[in-house]
């Protein structure tokens, strides 16, 4: 809960977590994605849904934010079915919301979107993003270059925008990396939270799979590097949307763990 009564608490949907190598030297999903959203944890409600944990109504929150998962939208869960309706009610009440990864395609599936695997294969590590023409006038992004780093780790993307939904920015295999799906809706299927020792972890654990799937393992690990643009964009969304809540100077400053 908010340590001021001016304003309500930045609800983070915890809907799962990384191996448990990376779970604990780098933190949770929740942990990263406070951290680099710039989120004191007293500003901060972490509702942990993939344990059936369940966010209160809408209007409580200044706004959500939608961690990443291990889980697939496409397996059906149910309490990833419980927390796509609440998102399409939080919608309807007009909350801001940005979704990462599972989140970005959990809010698309919630708001009339389709998910799938990604035909063109899966990515992981560091990869360019170029922003598509909608992209290039929209307010999250403006001051950004055209084309920027940022962190992968999925198999699954949107298939079909949600509809009245536009693509900001691609990649090389994804043409929807980053959606607008309202005027205070935004997701990513990229990782804003990620630094860059999470997909240098994932794939010194995973190499051998990734190798297998007839991913060049040696140019994964060669073009990991740090991605500051993506990574200020949570940051960005909070101060555009909900800019009653304060920000700390330094995303990263504030290390100690969350009760979540």
């Amino acid at each position: 809960m908010p340590a001021s009564s001016s304003f309500l608490p930045v609800l983070i949907l915890h809907t799962g977590d990384p191996h448990a190598d990376i779970l604990a030297s780098l933190g949770s999903y929740a942990q990263m994605l406070r951290r680099a959203a710039g989120l004191a944890p007293t500003s901060v409600e972490i509702v942990r849904v993939f344990e059936d944990g369940a966010p209160r109504a809408p209007q409580a929150y200044s706004a959500v934010l939608v961690t990443g998962s291990p889980e697939n939208v496409t397996d059906g869960a149910e309490w990833g079915e419980r927390t796509a309706q609440w998102l399409r009610e939080a919608a309807q009440a007009g909350l801001p919301i940005f979704g990462i990864c599972y989140g970005h395609q959990l809010l698309a599936h919630a708001l009339g979107g389709r998910v799938d695997f990604n035909p063109a294969g899966r990515e992981t590590g560091t990869h360019d993003i170029e922003l598509l023409p909608a992209g290039l006038n929209d307010p999250l992004l403006d001051g950004l270059p055209t084309t920027f780093p940022a962190q992968m780790q999925h198999m699954q993307t949107i298939v079909t925008l949600p509809p009245g939904a536009v693509s900001l920015a691609r990649s090389g295999k994804d043409n929807n990396q980053l959606v607008r799906m309202g005027d205070r809706i935004l997701s990513s299927q990229f990782h804003p939270e990620f630094e860059q020792d999470v997909p240098r972890a994932d794939i010194a654990r995973r190499g051998a799979d990734y190798a297998d799937e007839g991913l060049n393992v040696p140019e994964l690990v060669s073009q990991i590097r740090p991605t500051p643009e993506a990574a200020s964009l949570v940051r960005r969304f909070l101060a555009l949307y909900a800019p009653q809540v304060p920000l700390m100077p330094d995303p990263r400053e504030d290390l100690q763990p969350l009760a979540a």
